[in-house]
This record gives structure tokens, sequence and C-alpha cells, in this order.
């Protein structure tokens, strides 16, 4: 997924004993740079979850460890639980972005102790439920879950049979859609499209076809810009209302997206930890580069560097010198 290399330059005084020896002198301490910075950072691990806002954080991350620090960067691309157990069995460094996983941070972090929160990305995460637009527009009603039971009749597919389908993404997605619909007593079935690349593909022609259609779906997301889903109103979250997985009857609760390393990867004093410790952005931010990769079909590599260049102060807070 990733290519290239280039080594962080360091300024080489030398004496000036004739152009030649000049140029010769300066490849060696290229070369020396080179060298000293991949040894020192040597190989990171990163979990590759499966949604182009995390790939947009993987893309910046990667190419700045390996563009800035030498760094050489392994990409596993994991589902969200298989990548927290990477810290336990060692095959992964960090995450870097976390939405939520409470069960997760209490087994690896609080109990087994292989993990640690290294804070916020700055980016806020939204999950919910959603229309297309042009139905809020047309049935303005619907927005309210109490009047979602009215039209389920509109939403029905050859899957869900007499029910509403309700469609969800990748089922490894954080998701309490089943229990909400039972508990809130809806007449609906939660369909998974299998990717948030189908997910999006649904939409978009929901709206383009003035099909109904409704679904999780989530912020930050690039995708909101170009067909502006609407957000439905659910009871609201309040601290525990999703504490029994099996008896959530309320919204999500908003997220505050962070990153989660593992103890060993953070102690090995590799200047690569630090970066991704004080890596931090916004949901704009992370929007732009989403939507280099997702819409304008940009490398990793090159949707990086557009970003990288327009904010070379924000790379070198991130990497701490």
């Amino acid at each position: 997924m990733f290519t290239g290399h280039r080594a962080r330059k360091r300024t080489a005084y030398v004496l000036l004993v004739g152009a030649v020896t000049f140029a010769l002198s300066s490849a060696g301490s290229a070369q020396a740079s080179y060298s000293r910075a991949a040894a020192k950072c040597g190989t990171v691990t990163l979990a590759d979850n499966a949604w182009v806002g995390y790939e947009a954080n993987l893309a910046v991350v990667s190419y700045v460890l390996k563009k800035n620090l030498g760094c050489k960067v392994v990409v596993k691309n994991i589902s969200e639980e298989i990548s927290w157990q990477g810290f336990q069995s060692g095959q992964v460094d960090a995450i870097l972005e976390n939405w939520g996983h409470e069960d997760l941070a209490k087994k690896y972090i609080t109990t087994q102790k292989v993990a640690v929160d290294l804070g916020l990305t700055g980016n806020k995460g939204i999950i919910g439920w959603y229309v297309v637009p042009w139905m809020a527009k047309k049935y303005p009603d619907i927005l309210n879950y109490k009047n979602l039971n009215k039209y389920a009749s509109m939403f029905k597919t050859s899957e869900s049979g007499s029910l509403g389908a309700f469609m969800d993404g990748d089922p490894s997605y954080v998701t309490n859609d089943e229990a909400i619909i039972k508990n809130l007593k809806l007449n609906y079935k939660v369909i998974y499209t299998g990717s948030e690349a189908a997910l999006i593909t649904s939409f978009r022609a929901a709206e383009a076809q003035k099909k109904p259609m409704i679904g999780y779906f989530y912020e930050p997301q690039w995708f909101l810009a170009q067909v502006p889903l609407k957000h439905i109103t659910l009871p609201a979250y309040t601290v525990g209302c999703d504490s029994d997985p099996k008896k959530v009857a309320c919204d999500y609760p908003p997220y505050a997206l962070n990153k989660v390393a593992s103890v060993k990867f953070m102690n090995s004093g590799s200047p690569a930890a630090t970066l991704i410790k004080n890596f931090t952005w916004t949901n704009n931010d992370q929007n732009s580069v989403a939507k280099s990769l997702a819409v304008d079909k940009l490398t990793d590599d090159a949707a990086a560097k557009i970003w990288v260049d327009a904010h070379p102060a924000q790379v070198k807070a991130w990497i701490g010198k």
C-alpha cells in the first residue's frame, strides 16, 4: 500500500576543500543520516481498519514516519477487535482511530496492561441513524424515531421480508442497531451491506434515484459534503444507557476519538512513538485527505503529501522537534 522512502535531512557543516570533496561529503552525510534515522526508528506496525477516515489518518502518519523519520511501516488490514488482540501478541504497535470499545480498553489497557491510551486524535465522532435528504424533505416527521413504523413498509426489500430494511455497513463496526430496533419496537430488520464503500454507494444511489433508504452512518465522513444525510432523533444518550448491549434503547454517545498503542512500543524509545502520541488534527483535515483517497483516487502517499506540504508546522509539532 505504501511506497517510497526519504530520510530526514540533516544540515552538515564541512570544509570547502573543493567542489568534488564537498559533493562527496554531502552525499556521505545524507546517507549516514538516513541510516541513523532508519536504525533509530526501525519497523512500525500499524493497524488499518476498514473505513476511509481511518485510512486518512494512516496515510498521513505513515507518510511522515517514512519521509521524516526513516521508519519502515508495516500495515495490517484487520478488524477493530483483531487490532486490539495484536497488542497482546506483539503483532500491532498502534491503532490510529479508536471508536469507543470500552470492553477492549478494559481488557487490554486496565487488566492485561499491554496497551495504553495515547490521547485524542482531535476528531469528533458521531454515530447514528440517517435517511437520504429527499426523504427528510418530503416526510419531515421521519426524523423522529417515533414515526418510523409509519414508514417501515417503504423500506421493505427482498432481504428484509415484511419488515423495513435498515442498512448497516461492515458487521465489525460499533453498532447497537439490532438492540435499538428491538427495544424501541420498530418494524425493521438490520441488513449488512458489508463495507463502508457499499453503504455509501447505496445511500448515493437512493438519493439520486429518489428511493427510500434508512441506515447507520457516522461523522467525520467526506461523503456528507456530497450527500447531506439527515440524522434521525433517537432517545437521547445518557451515561449507562448502553451498558447492557441487549437492552440498548438510546442513541449512540458522542465519541472523542483516540489513539491506542502497545506498552512495549511506547517504551521502545522510537521517535515513531512520540509522533503517534502527538498526532492530532480536525474533522476537516481528515475529510480532506479521505476525499483525496476515495473520490480523487490518489495513492496514500500522494494524498498525504498534499496535506503534509500544506501543514509543515503541524507536522513539526507531531515529531516533537
